[in-house]
Formats: C-alpha cells, sequence, structure tokens
C-alpha cells in the first residue's frame, strides 16, 4: 500500500541515521524537506540520489495535492524536517491529517530527537516529562504560560531560540525558584554543550544569550506538601532580613533554602516590609 513515511534524520551528526531511514529515502519517488537544501547534505553524505521538494508552513497545504497524486499512483512518500522527528514543532501535522482522511498509510520510521536526546542527558530524566515545544515569543503570554506550568511535578522539556534563551531563563529563574536544569546546546554536533546548573545560575551564564540549536530541561516541581508555610515562609524572610541585605538578595537566599519561586519570595519581602 501507498505509504507516507515520516523519517527522523540527524539532529547534527550525519552518520545517526537508520538503515532503514537510508532505504526510505533511497526508494521513495517523493521527498519532502522542509529545507531542502540540509536534507541535500544528508542525501549526499549517504548517496542518495532523490531532490527533495520543500514542504514548509506557507506551502502545506499547497504539497498536499501533489502527495495525494504520487500516492494514488502508488508511490512511497517520505517527509522529513530539518533534523530529528518530523511534525514535533515542525510543519506536516495537516498533511498527514490528509494523507490518512484519503485512506493512505502513514508510517513512522524513529529515529533521532532532541527532545529525548536533551532529557536523557540532562541528570533530570528517567521518568514522567512534558514536552512543551516552543515558549510563547511575546514576555507578557510568556510569563503568564510559565506561571500555569509552575505546580507541574513532572520534568518540562522545551525548545528555544538563541535570541530568547537569556530572557526566558531569567523569567524561569524568577516563576520557579532555584530549581536544576539543563541547557542543551549543539546536540550530536562538534560544539555540543549540555550546561546543568540552577535555573537563576544558568540565567546568569547565558545572560548573553547562546549560539545554535538548543534544548532545554527543567526539573519539576517539589509535590505541594513540602512547600513551606507562610508561618515558616515570613520566619525565614525575618531571620535572613535580620542578616542584612537587600529585598533581591533576601529573595534569592530564600527562594534557594525553601524551593518556592524567587518572585513570590520577593513580594512577600515587600509586604512585609511595608
Amino acid at each position: 500500500m501507498a505509504t507516507l513515511h515520516l523519517v527522523a534524520t540527524p539532529i547534527g551528526h550525519l552518520e545517526d541515521v537508520t538503515l532503514r531511514a537510508l532505504r526510505v529515502l533511497r526508494e521513495a519517488e517523493l521527498v519532502l524537506a522542509e529545507d531542502t537544501r540540509q536534507t541535500r547534505v544528508l542525501l549526499d553524505r549517504h548517496g542518495i540520489a532523490a531532490k527533495p521538494v520543500s514542504l514548509h508552513g506557507h506551502n502545506e497545504a499547497r504539497r498536499r495535492a501533489l502527495v495525494l497524486e504520487v500516492l494514488e499512483r502508488g508511490g512511497d512518500v517520505a517527509l522529513v524536517s530539518d533534523a530529528g522527528t518530523p511534525l514535533v514543532s515542525d510543519p506536516g501535522e495537516r498533511l498527514v491529517r490528509a494523507v490518512l482522511d484519503a485512506g493512505y498509510a502513514v508510517s513512522p520510521v524513529p529515529g533521532p530527537s532532541a527532545v529525548l536526546a536533551a532529557l536523557v542527558a540532562s541528570g533530570l530524566g528517567g521518568g514522567a516529562f512534558s514536552f512543551l515545544g516552543f515558549p510563547p515569543r511575546k514576555a507578557g503570554e510568556r510569563a503568564a504560560w510559565l506561571r500555569a506550568l509552575r505546580e507541574r511535578t513532572e520534568t518540562l522539556v522545551f525548545f528555544e531560540s538563541p535570541r530568547r534563551i537569556a530572557a526566558t531563563l531569567r523569567e524561569l529563574a524568577e516563576v520557579f525558584g532555584p530549581r536544576r536544569a539543563c541547557v542543551a546546546r549543539e546536540l550530536t554536533k562538534l560544539h555540543e554543550e549540555l550546561a546543568r546548573d540552577t535555573l537563576d545560575r544558568l540565567a546568569e551564564r547565558f545572560s548573553e544569550g547562546a549560539r545554535g540549536e538548543l534544548a532545554l530541561v527543567v526539573e519539576g516541581a517539589p509535590a505541594r506538601a513540602s512547600a513551606p508555610g507562610s508561618e515558616v515562609l515570613d520566619a525565614a524572610i525575618r531571620a535572613r532580613v535580620a542578616a542584612g541585605g537587600s529585598p533581591s538578595d533576601v529573595a534569592r537566599d530564600v527562594a534557594r533554602a525553601t524551593g518556592v519561586p524567587r518572585k513570590q519570595v520577593y513580594e512577600r519581602v515587600l509586604a512585609l516590609g511595608s
């Protein structure tokens, strides 16, 4: 039966591709790629003569007719993204739905995934996790989105752009407090970096931004029962105020000691001082 294959491709190192993926790419009548130039590098590296056709957010609707035409005459179609597993924060969802609605098969060809690579190497994986894609771009929407995630107890995995990573880490530190996290940069590439630390320290480390592809892994919230009550929190704040320091310093130290988000502690510091 004619099939649309969703083919995972390397996220960096060109050897990270399965034998099945290479066979499917060789045999497919049509190869669709978000960036044909990048896919051409992979195909050339493995001696595959296929000429990839572009599929991205702006032309996905137009490509459906071409794909259905190939499938109707019995040919197979392969869909790849720029890197990793197709449809993970990449276009293709509407195409898959159209192919299924038309009665054709859709088959995954598993392989590299930046989400899983970052998770397992972070030191924070192994249990439940949620992949949340890219945070909202606008600051207000992003802050509200992060606040809604603050009490989630599973490990959280994000993508973020190099231009916005500094702002996102600062807001994560403010909203989530000093939780452990990992910035996974340029995974499987020459300059791979896995920076593991607390969110506040990572925010300082990447205050000038970063280069390359980024994934961010953040540990989940502690169980609610472990959070200190208001009386305990107030006592910790008063003790730190008595030792001296600005409200910002007090909020930072108490947040680290209690696990309460820094922004929440800071608001309480101001309230007690008024």
